[in-house]
């Protein structure tokens, strides 16, 4: 029997994976991987680390060398050799020696594309200059560490507020370099949702990174060893400029070759890795994928996806049938000590869609409060209105974020609802979580909201709500807190002096009440709700309100020992 051969194009995540798994399923087949740069498998996701000198060793970037991913794999392994075109007629490739000039056709039986995503260049006057740079492989890196060693630069603007902007304005930071953010939307990774990237916009200022948000670039100007960047809103000087607007997948030679791509250029595939032409598989960020909550199509690279996708390329390649079902966009961020954390659909894709959703935000202890160093997390949890079921998170804070996004991203990969959540049974000892986790109160919180114990309203209501007399506006916080900051027109009645007040409200008037995070509003909701009031719960209490508002500093909370809740 004639053993198969197969190339693929890219390796890294992608096309790292698929090669290895092609080996693991038929010891016979001829497997060639061309790889355009010098590098065919390296920790794309930790060369911010590298330039900011939290990684000291570059050897730690290189995952596999051409030699070892031979000697391990028995891979033909092309480095700079780019593929320039793809024959499919007579199911050929041409490829490029990058070293020689020289060209050549090689033969296939099955082809995977993983040429992976490009940072996006626009068409900016100076931004080819030799002080902006770009941030996709090692060279990269090694390009903006050693500008970085050689001249010393003194400050750094970076365009892009995504997940690698953050990533290289911390990193530049701690490199000793004074850093500017320009981001032309009103909020940094795109991800979250406005109300929860607030917090995130103040650590960062606070961190010493100076955020210039709704801003755009319009030129770079070189003056004498300086730029000077020309923004919509007057000019910054800054010694390096990073590009860090987003990516494009790198399709060219598919859509020459007739492949059908989307209007962004990403390859359509179906969920088994193949595109329009039977022989010939793609992977990674160069693919369209189709959004697991909402069934969209969409464009989300990620490494995990990447891996899974080059797995799922190998089994069909090899017979098999493996199903790609989805991505539902997990990723996580370290913002400094900060750590930021989605899955899931957010609340601006769920409105867009016109999802019947509803949403829910907790602050949580990230470990028992008795136990030293607890701190508070915020979550916002999207759900479906009718049914419960989790459709979304995000997550900002400290320690746990990590797990809990990973439990509220594997509950919506299961279909769990609000109720589901509440049933997890989750590790606990006081090092680590609560004997209620904050994944489980994000659960009591929707179901309360679900069997009509509670309604909400939220800080984008608040400002609409009339100060004439014709509701009762309530805080339910101590007296100390209130004068410490406090929304516009709410009278203070402490929560545990409530009962004693009943009768000065007037029950034929809606309360609206809050507190610092939904806690003691949400008691005192259910306080007065049983004695004969309409009321509604400020969800995410002050503490959301004046996070967005920036009308009073934020701070991490104190945990109350006594509920185990930020207070």
């Amino acid at each position: 029997m004639k053993s198969r051969k197969v190339l693929i194009i890219g390796g890294v995540a992608g096309g790292a994976s698929a090669a290895a798994r092609l080996r693991r399923l038929d010891e016979h087949a001829e497997i060639i991987l061309f790889e355009r740069g010098e590098y065919i498998s390296f920790a794309n996701c930790g060369l911010p680390y590298y330039i900011g000198g939290e990684i000291t060793d570059k050897s730690e970037l290189t995952l596999q060398t051409p030699r070892s991913f031979h000697a391990r794999f028995n891979v033909d392994v092309r480095i700079q050799s780019e593929v320039t075109a793809i024959h499919r007629d007579t199911k050929t490739v041409t490829v490029q020696n990058i070293k020689t000039g020289e060209s050549y056709e090689e033969n296939y039986d099955k082809l995977i594309l993983s040429m992976g995503a490009e940072p996006v260049v626009p068409p900016i006057d100076g931004i080819r200059n030799d002080r902006v740079f770009t941030l996709r492989n090692i060279p990269d890196t090694y390009k903006i560490k050693g500008f970085i060693e050689e001249n010393h630069p003194m400050t750094a603007v970076v365009v892009g507020g995504g997940y690698i902007g953050v990533e290289m304005a911390e990193n530049l930071n701690s490199a000793g370099l004074d850093v500017t953010i320009v981001e032309m939307l009103d909020q940094v990774i795109a991800p979250l949702d406005y109300d929860m990237a607030a917090d995130v916009h103040r650590h960062i200022i606070e961190k010493g990174v100076t955020l210039m948000l709704k801003t755009t670039v319009k030129a770079v100007k070189q003056q004498g060893n300086r730029l000077q960047v020309a923004l919509d809103k007057g000019e910054i000087p800054a010694d390096m400029v990073i590009l860090a607007i987003g990516v494009r997948p790198e399709s060219r030679i598919a859509k020459d070759a007739g492949l059908t791509v989307n209007t962004r250029g990403a390859i359509v595939v179906t969920d088994d890795m193949r595109t329009t032409d039977e022989d010939i598989f793609a992977v990674g960020d160069v693919v369209q994928v189709t959004d697991f909550i909402t069934r969209e199509p969409a464009l989300i690279p990620l490494a995990g996806p990447a891996n899974k996708q080059g797995r799922i390329a190998a089994d069909n390649v090899c017979g098999g049938d493996s199903r790609y079902t989805g991505t539902q966009g997990s990723a996580i961020l370290k913002v400094f000590d900060m750590t930021v954390a989605t899955t899931g659909v957010n609340e601006k894709t769920a409105k867009r869609l016109g999802l019947n959703y509803d949403k829910a935000f907790t602050y949580s202890a990230s470990h028992a409060s008795y136990y030293p160093g607890a701190q508070s997390m915020a979550i916002k949890t999207v759900y479906e209105k009718v049914t419960g079921k989790i459709l979304g998170a995000q997550l900002v804070g400290y320690e746990g974020v990590d797990k809990r996004c990973d439990v509220l991203a594997a509950a919506i990969r299961f279909g769990a609802t609000a109720e589901d959540l509440t049933k997890l049974e989750l590790a606990y000892a006081p090092p680590y979580s609560s004997a209620k986790d904050p994944v489980n109160m994000a659960g009591y919180v929707i179901q309360n909201l679900l069997t009509g114990k509670m309604k909400n309203f939220h800080w984008h209501d608040v400002d609409a709500l009339p100060r004439d007399g014709s509701v009762t506006l309530l805080d339910t916080r101590t007296r100390g807190e209130y004068l410490n900051g406090h929304i516009e027109g709410f009278v203070n009645i402490p929560l545990d002096s409530l009962r004693d007040h009943l009768d000065e409200l007037d029950k034929s008037k809606p309360v609206y009440v809050t507190c610092q995070v939904g806690l003691r509003a949400y008691i005192g909701a259910r306080i007065l709700s049983q004695n004969g009031f309409d009321t509604y719960n400020l969800a995410g209490g002050y503490r959301l309100y004046a996070s967005i508002y920036g009308i009073a500093p934020i701070h991490v909370m104190r945990i109350n020992p006594e509920t185990q809740r930020p207070e």
